[in-house]
C-alpha cells in the first residue's frame, strides 16, 4: 500500500549538510572570527551529512518497501501569470536511490577528509565547501520542478568552481576551475534554452504537469523551421547534461579538474556532479522516449566518449589522470545506455560507477599520500608491499571497473552492451562496436595502472623530482616521515572509507540487477516506448537471474575482450617493459595526437578563445569606440555644438541685423504666397 513521506524528514535530508556548511564555513573561518576550531568543524560537518545518510537510507526503504511517494509543492517562490516557481520534492525510487548515493559517498570523503586535508589552512573552508556541495546535490536529485532542479545544477557548479581552485595560490588551479566554469556556461546556455521552451508551450515547470502535456509537444514544431519542438528541446537539454557530465566536446574541463584536492575528484568529478546530467534525462525519459532524433543524438555524443576518451587514459601518466580519463569514458558508456532507452540501465551503471570510481580515487589519494605526494606512475612499483590496505581495495575497485563477472561494475556495464546490441536506432551499430572495443580499451589502461603502481620493480627512489607533487604540491607535509624512501600505509581515516567503499563495489550489483532492470523498482519513474525501443524487452527476455548472468559471461566476447587487455598490460609492462617504449617510437604521429588530447584544447584556446577574443576587440574597436562613442556619444555633442556655433554667429546682438532678418524673413514669405497663388 502507499505511504506518503513526511516533508519535515525530507527537508532534514538536504537542510542537515546546510547546516554543516554554514557552520564551518562562517564560525570556523576568518569570516565569523575563527569561532570554531578543526576538530568541531569537521564534526559538524560529518555529522550533517550522516543524519541525511540515514534519513535518505530510510527514504529508500519506504520507497521499495512500503511503495512511499511524496510529490508537493513546499513553497511557493514565485507566480508570474499562470506560472508557478516553486520549491518542491518528488520522491520515488529515482529519487530515494540517487540519495543515498550521494549521502554515502559524501559521508566517506569526509571522513577520508580527516586524514588526507589534516595540516591544510583552508581545512574548515573544504568541509564547508564538501558539505555545500552534498546540499546542492541533493535538492538537485530531488526537485520536482524544473527551477528547482537548474538552482541545484547551479549549486553544485559553483562548488565545483570553489573546489578545483580550492588551492587559489596555483595558477594551474586557477585556470582549471575557470575552464570549468566556462564550459559549464556552454551547457548552461542549451539547459536554459530548453527550460524556456517547456515553460512557454506547456505553461508550468512541474515534472508531473510537463509529462501530461508531451503527448501535445510531440505535435507541435519549433515557429519558423520544420523542426519538431519535442526534439529541440530534448536536444536543448542534452546540451545541458554534455557540459555537466563531460561528454565531447564539452568534456574539456573534466580532466583538468584534477588540479583541486583528491576527496573532491572522488565526489565531485566520480561519483556525482558528474552524473547529474544523466540523472537529468533519465528524469526527463517521458520527453526523450518521442524523439529517435535525440535519441540518436545522445547515441552518437555517448560513443565518442566512452571509446576516444579511454584512449587517452592509455598514455597518461598520472595517477590521477587516469582515473579521470576513466570516468569520462565510463560515463560515456551511460550516455550510449540513455541513447538506446535503457535508462535505467544507464541509472543502474550511474550507482555502482559512483561507489567503484569513488573508491579508485581515494584509493589514489591514499598511493599518493604513502607516496609523500608524488603521482606518477612510472616512478612508483611494489606499493602492494607497504600498502596492503590501500592495494587490495584498489585492486577491487579496477576489477568492478573492468566489469569482473560477479562484481558490480559487470552487471551494470554488460547489461549496457547488450542494450545497444538489443537497440533498433541507426546510431546503435556504431554505439555496439565502439562499447565492445571500449571493454578492452578500460581493462587495459585500467592494469597498466594497477601493475606500473603496485608491482613490479620500486621504482620511486628514482624519481628525477622527489618531492614533486602535481596536483596536490599546496598539501601539507604532515604525511611525511623521517624515512622519505618507502611509502608507507595511510591513517585508519583514509583507509576506512576505502574499506566501506570497496563493499558496495563488490557486491550491490548483484542484489540490484533484478529489481532495478527487471522488477518494478523504477516503474512510473523511468517510461520507455517498448514497441519503438525494445532493448530493455530484449534485456529481460534473456535475463535468468543475476548467477546465471555471471556464468554465461565466461563465455561472451566482452569477458575475453576484459581478459586480453589485462594480460596484455601485464606483457607490455611487467614481462617486456621495453615495448611500450618501441611502440610509442614506432607510432609516434597517434601518441602525439593522444598526448595533445586530440588538440581540442588547442582548437578552443587558439581558434574559439582567439576568435571570441577577435570578435570581442572588433566590437569594441568598431562598435564601442567607433559607433557608439564616435558616432553617437561624441558625434551627439559635436553636432550640437556645430549647430550652437552656428546659432551664436546669427546673434550678433545688433539691433539693425535683426532688422534686416526680420525684413528679409517678410520678403521671403511674400514671395512665396504670391508664388503659391499663381
Amino acid at each position: 500500500m502507499s505511504q506518503t513521506l513526511s516533508a519535515s524528514t525530507l527537508l532534514a535530508v538536504p537542510l542537515a549538510p546546510l547546516v554543516g556548511a554554514l557552520l564551518a564555513g562562517i564560525f570556523g573561518t576568518a569570516l565569523g572570527g575563527n569561532l570554531i576550531g578543526r576538530r568541531l568543524s569537521h564534526t559538524v560537518t560529518i555529522l550533517g551529512v550522516f543524519i541525511a545518510f540515514v534519513l535518505s537510507a530510510l527514504t529508500l526503504k519506504s520507497v521499495v518497501l512500503d511503495g512511499a511517494r511524496f510529490s508537493e509543492t513546499l513553497y511557493t517562490w514565485m507566480v508570474v501569470g499562470d506560472l508557478k516557481m516553486e520549491v518542491g520534492f518528488l520522491i520515488d525510487s529515482l529519487t530515494a536511490m540517487m540519495m543515498c548515493v550521494v549521502t554515502f559517498v559524501s559521508l566517506m570523503v569526509h571522513i577520508y577528509t580527516i586524514g588526507y586535508m589534516q595540516e591544510d589552512e583552508g581545512y574548515n573552508r573544504f568541509f564547508s565547501y564538501i558539505s555545500l556541495f552534498t546540499f546542492s546535490m541533493l535538492m538537485l536529485v530531488m526537485s520536482n520542478n524544473l527551477l528547482q532542479l537548474f538552482f541545484g545544477w547551479e549549486g553544485v557548479g559553483l562548488v565545483s568552481y570553489l573546489l578545483i581552485g580550492f588551492w587559489y595560490n596555483k595558477p594551474t588551479a586557477t585556470f582549471a576551475n575557470m575552464k570549468a566554469f566556462l564550459v559549464n556556461r556552454i551547457g548552461d546556455f542549451g539547459f536554459i534554452l530548453g527550460i524556456g521552451l517547456v515553460a512557454a508551450y506547456t505553461g508550468t515547470l512541474n515534472y508531473a504537469e510537463i509529462f501530461a502535456k508531451s503527448g501535445q509537444l510531440s505535435a507541435l514544431t519549433l515557429p519558423g523551421t520544420d523542426w519538431m519542438l519535442i526534439t529541440v528541446i530534448c536536444i536543448c537539454f542534452f546540451i545541458g547534461a554534455m557540459a555537466k557530465s563531460a561528454q565531447f566536446p564539452l568534456h574539456v574541463w573534466l580532466p583538468d579538474s584534477m588540479e583541486g584536492p583528491t576527496p573532491i575528484s572522488a565526489l565531485i568529478h566520480a561519483a556525482t556532479m558528474v552524473t547529474a546530467g544523466i540523472f537529468l534525462v533519465a528524469r526527463m525519459s517521458p520527453l526523450f522516449e518521442l524523439s529517435d532524433t535525440a535519441l540518436n543524438f545522445i547515441l552518437i555524443i555517448g560513443t565518442i566518449t566512452a571509446l576516444f576518451m579511454g584512449f587517452l587514459g592509455i598514455i597518461q601518466n598520472d595517477i590521477k589522470r587516469v582515473i579521470a580519463y576513466s570516468t569520462l569514458s565510463q560515463l560515456g558508456y551511460m550516455t550510449v545506455a540513455l541513447g538506446a532507452s535503457a535508462y535505467s540501465v544507464a541509472v543502474f551503471h550511474l550507482m555502482t560507477h559512483a561507489f567503484f570510481k569513488a573508491l579508485l580515487f581515494l584509493a589514489a589519494g591514499s598511493v599518493i599520500i604513502g607516496m609523500h605526494h608524488n603521482q606518477d606512475i612510472r616512478w612508483m612499483g611494489r606499493v602492494r608491499k607497504y600498502m596492503p590496505i590501500t592495494w587490495i581495495t584498489f585492486l577491487l575497485g579496477s576489477l568492478a571497473l573492468i566489469a569482473t563477472p560477479l562484481f558490480s561494475g559487470f552487471y551494470s556495464k554488460d547489461s549496457i552492451i547488450l542494450a545497444v546490441e538489443a537497440s533498433n536506432l541507426p546510431a546503435a551499430k556504431l554505439a555496439y562496436f565502439a562499447v565492445l572495443a571500449g571493454v578492452f580499451v578500460t581493462a587495459f589502461y585500467s592494469f597498466r595502472l594497477y601493475f606500473l603502481v603496485f608491482h613490479g620493480k620500486e621504482r620511486y627512489d628514482q624519481n628525477p623530482e622527489p618531492h614533486h607533487h602535481a596536483a596536490d604540491e599546496e598539501v601539507d607535509s604532515h604525511h611525511d616521515d623521517s624515512d622519505h624512501s618507502k611509502p608507507h600505509e595511510s591513517p585508519w581515516v583514509v583507509t576506512l572509507p576505502l574499506v566501506l567503499l570497496a563493499i558496495p563495489s563488490v557486491v550491490i550489483g548483484y542484489f540490484t540487477v533484478q529489481p532495478m532492470l527487471f522488477g518494478d523498482f523504477f516503474k512510473d519513474v523511468i517510461f520507455v516506448d517498448a514497441a519503438k525501443h525494445p532493448a530493455m524487452a530484449e534485456l529481460a527476455h534473456h535475463f535468468h537471474g543475476p548467477v546465471a548472468m555471471a556464468l554465461h559471461a565466461f563465455s561472451s566476447v566482452p569477458f575475453w575482450l576484459a581478459v586480453a587487455g589485462v594480460a596484455m598490460s601485464y606483457y607490455m609492462y611487467m614481462v617486456n617493459p621495453a615495448l611500450p617504449t618501441a611502440i610509442k617510437r614506432n607510432f609516434s604521429p597517434i601518441f602525439t595526437l593522444l598526448e595533445n588530447k586530440y588538440y581540442l584544447d588547442w582548437f578552443n584556446e587558439n581558434v574559439l578563445a582567439r576568435g571570441a577574443r577577435g570578435l570581442g576587440i572588433g566590437l569594441w574597436k568598431v562598435g564601442d569606440q567607433t559607433v557608439i562613442d564616435g558616432l553617437f556619444v561624441n558625434g551627439s555633442w559635436k553636432l550640437v555644438g556645430w549647430v550652437a556655433g552656428v546659432m551664436r554667429r546669427l546673434q550678433t546682438g545688433y539691433i539693425y541685423h535683426y532688422a534686416l532678418a526680420m525684413i528679409l524673413g517678410i520678403f521671403v514669405l511674400m514671395t512665396y504666397f504670391v508664388w503659391l497663388n499663381k
